[in-house]
């Protein structure tokens, strides 16, 4: 008697479907493969906790176990960050050539373009926050690694000119791996001709807020990302130049663990504030009410 109530549980092994059609149907004892719907769940790349989409999204794509911020590609910024209506996309047809004939990059251009559904790694536009009219360049790190190419520092550069003659606050939310490659020289002339811009902007009177989001690195990080009145970054950006490993085989030192984080950037005087995402919209609606920029500058 003891001995049935002991038994030991009855394992299960699972079966491919195409199995499961040659042998007409379930193995007694067996059973078949469940499928799941692509994109139902989600897992943590951090702490690995999976959980429904929805769910995360519902949470702004902040894992609600760990607080580590996901990326969100540029329409999701926007939506998150601007008044639901009345943005105005500018430059929207603009795309990348292939002004150097580089082998391969036509076609990885329209592999980029199909794949995230955008032109470029830079949807800039007008909208409002919190009433407020403001001029905005969002990059998208799904595009290219939110690489500056020509086509994304001439958007930026054009957005800034709007800002300047419209008199409105600027804002960019920087994510970047840095300059495009298969653009060369021509990439690296966007930092001087994005700064130019700002520069000017910035004489006129104009109020430029940085934001600074995962991960924010090599030529955009060495130029209109550092160059902000107010530099804001996410909790948990990486932001910085060169990479970890370049760095430390240079100066042959072993870095901080938290080495270029947004609370390492702001404990050494980079940033000005890390904002969680949950709060980010409320603090710029704030700093646009604290510089009273409704009615330009």
């Amino acid at each position: 008697m003891f001995k049935d109530l002991f038994q030991k549980k009855r394992k299960y092994a699972t079966i491919p479907s195409e199995r499961l059609e040659r042998s007409g149907g379930p193995v007694e004892g067996e059973r078949p493969k469940r499928e799941i719907p692509e994109g139902l769940m989600s897992k943590c790349s951090k702490c690995g906790t999976i959980q429904y989409s929805k769910e995360l999204e519902k949470n702004l794509k902040v894992c609600p176990s760990c607080g580590y911020h996901m990326r969100l590609n540029a329409s999701e910024r926007v939506a998150m960050i601007l008044d639901p209506e009345g943005f105005i996309e500018f430059d929207s047809e603009m795309a990348s050539v292939d002004p150097l004939q580089f082998p391969g990059y036509a076609s990885k251009l329209e592999q980029q373009q199909s794949k995230t559904g955008q032109v470029e790694a830079v949807l800039t536009g007008q909208g409002t926050i919190g009433g407020h009219p403001v001029i905005v360049a969002v990059m998208n790190f799904e595009f290219f690694t939110g690489s500056m190419g020509s086509v994304v520092g001439e958007k930026i550069t054009r957005a800034v000119e709007e800002a300047t003659e419209k008199k409105l606050p600027m804002l960019i939310f920087s994510t970047s791996g840095g300059a495009r490659m298969q653009e060369s020289i021509l990439s690296l002339m966007q930092m001087a001709k994005t700064s130019a811009a700002l520069a000017r902007f910035g004489e006129a009177g104009g109020l430029y807020i940085s934001v600074i989001t995962d991960p924010t690195t090599g030529g955009v990080s060495a130029s209109f990302a550092s160059l902000g009145d107010i530099i804001i970054a996410e909790p948990g950006a990486v932001f910085g130049f060169a990479g970890r490993i370049v760095i430390e085989q240079t100066i042959r030192q072993k870095l901080p663990d938290d080495f270029q984080t947004a609370e390492f950037n702001l404990q050494h005087g980079q940033l000005d504030l890390v904002v969680h995402r949950k709060e980010l919209r409320s603090t710029l609606t704030k700093l646009l009410d604290l510089h009273d920029v409704k009615g330009g500058f």
